[in-house]
């Protein structure tokens, strides 16, 4: 039945699980998550072949995609296959719906439909939900995956995903909300699937943190810990202070504000938190990134303050402190000094390039200014091409605005596999999903705090072709903090998946000794 391609044997295996019982597929990116999946629908289509299979992405592209990769490998007129999106009437994907056999679409699509009533899930004998991780709290996941279960008549749930997280009870909801039986995890290291892949080197290259930029850092951190301090003295602020406790304690004094009432205390604590955040995310510039976006940050809290935006920024600009930083900043941009990452990054590619002129690589950046600092540096190197790879919002104006449509990044995707450019500088866009081809190294500019998004990151290289992993770290900042972090992380996603497969499987033993 399968066309121009062959299952691998760990493929198979978690197939058989996924036949008997509702399945949660781990398995990093670019190792075959969605051929299980298209072996699922034929047995499933073979055994119910009245019910529909439901295909959902978070993402138009990424449905596309699937919808591709299933017309590549199934015979022609084997299933009338469709992509459901915003775009088509919904009067047009009523009937649609009722003649489709195989159903690829985003879950909000699918979500809105069902709760106007265009059609119910009663037919539908598999529901697949890509990048499953996001089945938490009210994504439309949750809600499709509910409705499903309630009302299909052969219900049988495939979540996919490269990482669940390393946080137990997500996994954990995530097992619920997809009333998940069974988890098949795979690793790179796992004995079925290393003889199918190739070899991963990795590389982790430390820079210094220079003088001049670690005397930027004092002078903001002082005024970043007289916020603080101020914080907890107004009795606002309790515990252990970093970026996730400032932006809820924003939220929760925003709350309290917009219940009316003047109650100074917390009017003054929402703009000593606002200048706490601010100068946060400015020392996180400063360490990890480079100094064109750290100075795009500061010029933007001088033009905010300039036109009265907030009293926050009008006090930012006012500390003594701050405009010492300035001064500082102003003098390295004189001299052009950049961070050392992104000198040692140049090195690293030029190297690359050097030993294999048609080698392709994707560098990651949390941060748009500094992908387009990336890209403006990279283009500088003989024989290197480099294109921007961001999201579809538009920030900035005139040539320095950024944002590429859908369509504009499936363009980019196809010139790079067609090997119009060699390096392809990416935000968080690459990460998830898209078909992005393979790559001789991957390079994270910045680590990354989050174990989803570094599984994600590095599952891009060392599938069909030898490859690198290489991490960029200016020591003595949150860069060293960042990657041991997503390095635990990891390893609790492991240990909290075995976990849960045992819970699974003693749930199951309870159950089957209460029927005997």
């Amino acid at each position: 039945m399968l066309q121009n391609i062959t299952p691998r044997k760990y493929q198979k295996d978690i197939l058989e699980t996924c036949l008997k019982k509702n399945c949660l597929v781990v398995l990093p990116t670019g190792i075959g998550k969605t051929l299980i999946a298209l072996m699922l629908v034929i047995e499933r289509m073979k055994q119910f072949p009245d019910q529909k299979i439901l295909f959902l992405a978070p993402t138009r592209p990424l449905a596309q995609q699937h919808l591709n990769y299933f017309k590549k490998h199934l015979p022609e007129l084997y299933a009338d296959m469709q992509l459901f999106t915003g775009i088509i009437k919904a009067s047009k994907r009523k009937k649609i719906w009722q003649t489709a056999d195989i159903i690829f679409s985003t879950p909000q699509c699918i979500s809105n439909d069902l709760k106007n009533n265009l059609y119910d899930l009663s037919e539908v004998g598999l529901l697949i939900e890509d990048e499953a991780h996001r089945c938490i709290k009210n994504y439309a996941y949750r809600y499709v995956a509910e409705q499903y279960l309630e009302k299909a008549k052969h219900p049988k749930i495939l979540g996919l995903t490269a990482s669940p997280g390393s946080d137990k009870t997500k996994i954990k909801e995530i097992c619920k909300n997809l009333s998940v039986e069974e988890v098949e995890l795979r690793t790179r290291d796992s004995d079925d699937v290393k003889p199918y892949l190739k070899e991963l080197k990795f590389n982790i290259i430390k820079v210094d943190f220079p003088p001049k930029f670690q005397e930027i850092k004092f002078l903001l951190k002082e005024i970043y810990d007289k916020k603080v301090e101020e914080l907890k003295k107004r009795r606002l602020l309790f515990g252990r202070v970093n970026k996730i406790t400032l932006l809820e304690l924003q939220k929760k004094l925003m709350r309290g504000a917009s219940f009316g009432g003047k109650n100074f205390n917390v009017l003054i604590g929402i703009s000593v938190c606002a200048q706490a955040i601010k100068i946060q995310h400015a020392l996180e510039l400063l360490e990890t990134q480079t100094i064109y976006s750290f100075n795009n940050y500061i010029q933007n809290i001088f033009k905010q303050a300039e036109q009265g935006k907030s009293k926050a920024v009008q006090r930012i600009v006012k500390q003594k402190e701050f405009n010492q930083a300035y001064n500082i900043l102003t003098e390295l941009i004189a001299k052009k000094q950049e961070h050392p990452k992104l000198i040692e990054l140049k090195k690293s590619i030029e190297k690359k390039i050097k030993q294999n002129p048609k080698a392709k690589i994707i560098v990651f950046s949390q941060y748009r200014d500094t992908i387009v600092r990336i890209c403006k540096e990279l283009n500088s190197i003989p024989k290197t091409l480099a294109r921007v790879f961001v999201g579809q919002a538009k920030r900035g104006s005139g040539k320095e605005s950024t944002g590429l449509s859908q369509k504009e990044q499936q363009q980019i995707i196809r010139d790079f596999a067609a090997g119009e450019f060699n390096i392809l500088c990416a935000t968080s866009i690459g990460e998830e999903g898209l078909d992005i081809p393979e790559v001789h190294a991957v390079i994270f500019y910045e680590p990354v705090p989050s174990a989803i998004r570094k599984i994600q990151r590095a599952g891009r290289t060392a599938r069909l072709i030898p490859g690198e992993l290489i991490i960029l770290v200016t020591r003595g900042t949150r860069d060293e903090a960042y990657y041991w972090a997503a390095f635990h992380k990891e390893k609790r996603m492991h240990k909290a998946i075995d976990g849960i497969k045992q819970e699974l499987k003693d749930n199951q033993n309870k159950k089957q000794k209460t029927l005997f």
